[in-house]
């Protein structure tokens, strides 16, 4: 509870929370308006999806820095090292401030999204399972990115390989990784396709977009290719769940493993 209370307090007086939730805000409201004149029954569904692809762009990189610098300024502020002093392992130091980290920045964006349903009840016919399912998503993206950028600030030496380090991140979800597989498409065959299924959905952006997309009920799985089923080996759930679990452990560990003890010490 300290942390969550010592995040709030400095996240409520800098810039970067509030510009990311400003953001956010900004672009629901231009979705809304654009979209405000769709058909009552599927217009709630189209604004959704466009409202995911939308701010995809913008939570990731946002939620990274924020996550970087966040574990960085501890390290400028020496308040790292007299935490450390106490005893305190720096994992333990990182779990607890990854916790505060994402209570703070989840909930403006659940107050929001709350107050945007009430604007969107007067436009659309609800389906307030969908919007749970939408509100799940980006909840996980954020925690996701949080963390990794938690990661970036542990073994950054610097503010300038903070922000490099953070747009090379960017950049491999959005267009890298995405443009290595479609370069091994040719070679993909009924027996590879489950190896090349699990590399794709490694990428958290393409799990939690198919999440949303089925859970929606907006994409269907039913009369699939044979392929296409040996693609889909699993369910759109338990790819999120495990993309989720290994990009957060992967995070953590390597936050703590290589984190420069130099920078503080």
């Amino acid at each position: 509870m300290h942390y969550i209370w010592k995040e709030w307090k400095e996240n409520i007086r800098g810039k970067g929370l509030w510009l990311s939730v400003s953001i956010i805000i900004l672009i629901s409201l231009i979705i809304l308006i654009r979209f405000a004149t769709h058909p009552l029954d599927h217009g709630f569904y189209i604004l959704l999806i466009n409202l995911f692809d939308t701010i995809v762009y913008f939570i990731p990189i946002l939620c990274l820095f924020i996550g970087a610098f966040s574990i960085f300024q501890e390290k400028e502020q020496k308040t790292l090292i007299m935490l450390l002093t106490k005893k305190e392992h720096y994992a333990s130091f990182l779990a607890k401030k990854s916790l505060g980290l994402s209570v703070v920045v989840l909930l403006p964006l659940l107050t929001w999204f709350f107050l945007y349903l009430l604007l969107l009840k007067f436009q659309f016919q609800l389906d307030i399972k969908s919007y749970l399912i939408f509100i799940l998503s980006i909840f996980l993206m954020s925690v996701l990115f949080l963390q990794v950028g938690a990661a970036i600030g542990s073994f950054s030496r610097s503010r300038m390989q903070i922000i490099g380090h953070t747009i090379f991140i960017w950049f491999y979800f959005f267009f890298l990784h995405d443009f290595i597989l479609l370069s091994l498409l040719p070679d993909i065959t009924h027996e590879n396709v489950k190896v090349f299924s699990t590399f794709y959905f490694l990428n958290p952006l393409q799990a939690i977009r198919i999440f949303l997309e089925t859970g929606m009920e907006v994409y269907s799985f039913s009369h699939m290719s044979r392929l296409l089923q040996e693609f889909m080996w699993t369910e759109p759930s338990a790819f999120l769940v495990g993309n989720f679990v290994f990009w957060m452990v992967g995070s953590f560990a390597g936050a703590v493993f290589f984190n420069r003890k130099d920078v503080y010490e």
